[in-house]
């Protein structure tokens, strides 16, 4: 059963080293990440998954390793997911290595850790089923679902720009922050295909997860630096 969840957004720019110069520009994204972190902590969960969007779907171990070495001049930092020894083969997708940073920024040891990479194109309804899966493998199950909202809210974004895609993003915030799961579900997936919000398969497995739950839910951040919609949600 889902006791916790965590929604936190994935652009690498979270690593100080990453994002350089502009790393205070995301210092209150940053400290909003890690308190959602802290409240998954805080339910003392049997068992965290976190859930990302992977070109290479599938689970990814807890020691599964990962890199940022490639996002800028000298930088090499390396993140594993949770602690113990490395394992598996894979190197984790942007996505997990993010949240695998974020779990290192807060030392976390509550319990055991497994990464899940979701293909962006996965339809709702599986989405939801892999959810449910997932909140019926412990007892106490948290999750922490990784994920940006559209990358089309400027002329300057990554998608450029695209009218429908602040509209897409208000909904998307309001049912991330009162962990409405009819709503997030209800998220139109060729829409968020076309505005390139790439959370939301993470998101709708989420909101599987959190049938029946009776969690509340709170919006830490909701914002668009560099165009692109982050947000951050904590639910308990």
């Amino acid at each position: 059963m889902l006791v916790a969840a965590a929604v936190c957004p994935c652009p690498p720019l979270l690593v100080p080293e990453v994002a350089a110069g502009a790393a205070p520009e995301l210092d209150a994204l940053r400290a909003a990440c890690l308190d959602a972190v802290a409240v998954l902590a805080a339910a003392r969960p049997d068992r965290l998954v976190v859930v990302g969007p992977a070109a290479a779907p599938g689970p990814y171990p807890q020691g599964a390793a990962g890199s940022f070495r490639g996002f800028g001049v000298g930088v090499d930092v390396d993140v594993r997911l949770g602690q113990g020894e490395l394992a598996g083969e894979r190197p984790l997708p942007q996505s997990l290595a993010v949240a695998a940073w974020l779990l290192g920024r807060t030392g976390w040891s509550t319990a055991p850790v497994e990464g899940l990479g979701v293909a962006e194109p996965l339809d709702t309804a599986r989405c939801l089923e892999t959810g449910r899966e997932l909140a019926a493998g412990a007892e106490r199950v948290a999750v922490l679902a990784m994920g940006d909202g559209s990358a089309c809210r400027t002329l300057k974004a990554p998608g450029y720009l695209d009218e429908r895609a602040a509209a897409f993003d208000a909904g998307a915030a309001q049912a991330l922050g009162s962990a409405d799961t009819t709503a997030i579900a209800a998220l139109d997936a060729e829409l968020a295909r076309e505005v390139k919000a790439v959370g939301r398969v993470s998101w709708q497995v989420l909101a599987g997860a959190a049938e029946g739950a009776g969690l509340a839910g709170e919006l830490l951040y909701d914002d668009a630096p560099y165009g692109v919609g982050y947000f951050v949600a904590s639910w308990s």
